[in-house]
């Protein structure tokens, strides 16, 4: 890994943001001829399928013993596929898609709250405040529906959301903590796991799939080939090159270009709160991240 990043590294992470940001766009189109744990599976597994396929191409097979670390890889496989998936995918049947891109914007700021009291990075006054901006933009964001709590279901589709990132932000934290292990092993096996816990709950309660057109199928497609294998094998790529610090350049657009991809392609109907929440989002997260993010800026 490198302490700069070349103009394929740059080009990489605009690659990721402008895929990433449409997942949740996706995600809903799929919801319209499947259900929401027929989508999380879908995607889990052929994303699981692909990257094992990749791992011997790249060398890298099962990892040897050490102890904790198939502990660690059940429980990453938890957070970050079987149960955010399922979260996000029912969430998104009741709430528009950019409002996916947006919870997915407060990660970094749970991140921060989670390694202060797990991890060794201190909640400094600067980190604090944007914290408190950030999650005021959350707050804004959600604040509307929590008044409509047992009305409908749209408040606890976004609680849904939210608690989607939530369980991304303990993965991040608990990664840091894993045993070492390759990158892309890791993330296959994780998804992996995800897709063991997910393909018998989806059997069970929606049965097997039929394919339901193109529309809904290809999305599907999509979400599973390129926004979950093929990303994630670019993001391997970038760390390995520019380092995960650099990565999180990705996290200032992908709420961006999901609230573009929902208004221009899906015609969503975007409250004025919603561009309030991005921009107090993403303020508190560049004043949390701004030693971080001054350096990367620097980068040539």
């Amino acid at each position: 890994m490198t302490d700069t990043a070349t103009r394929t590294d740059w080009l990489s992470i605009c690659i990721l943001a402008l895929v990433w940001g449409s997942a949740f766009m996706f995600m809903s189109v799929a919801l319209e001829g499947y259900g929401p744990i027929t989508v999380a599976t879908a995607r889990t597994a052929l994303g699981a399928l692909v990257l094992l396929i990749a791992m011997p191409f790249a060398g890298q097979g099962l990892p040897d013993p050490q102890p904790g670390l198939w502990r660690s890889i059940i429980i990453l496989g938890l957070l970050t596929t079987a149960v955010p998936f399922l979260f996000l995918s029912w969430g998104l049947q009741h709430v528009p898609s950019s409002f996916g891109g947006l919870a997915m914007a407060t990660i970094p700021l749970m991140v921060l709250v989670l390694a202060h009291f797990w991890g060794d990075e201190r909640m400094i006054p600067r980190r604090a405040a944007g914290v408190a901006v950030g999650f005021c933009g959350a707050l804004i964001l959600i604040g509307p529906g929590l008044l409509e709590l047992g009305q409908s279901t749209a408040p606890l589709a976004q609680l849904a959301c939210l608690a989607s990132a939530f369980c991304y932000s303990v993965s991040s934290v608990l990664t840091r903590k894993c045993p070492p292990i390759a990158p892309l092993t890791l993330t296959a096996l994780t998804m992996t796991v995800g897709a063991v816990v997910l393909i018998p709950l989806m059997l069970w309660v929606e049965g097997v799939p039929d394919w339901q057109g193109i529309r809904p199928g290809g999305a599907i497609l999509m979400l599973g080939l390129m926004q979950t294998a093929a990303m994630n094998l670019l993001r391997i790529r970038v760390i390995q090159s520019a380092g995960s610090v650099f990565m999180t350049l990705v996290n200032y657009q992908v709420p961006i270009w999901a609230m573009i991809y929902g208004a221009w392609l899906l015609g969503e109907d975007l409250p004025v709160r919603f561009y309030i929440a991005l921009v107090m989002i993403l303020a508190g997260l560049a004043l949390g991240q701004w030693r971080a993010l001054m350096g990367l800026l620097r980068l040539r």
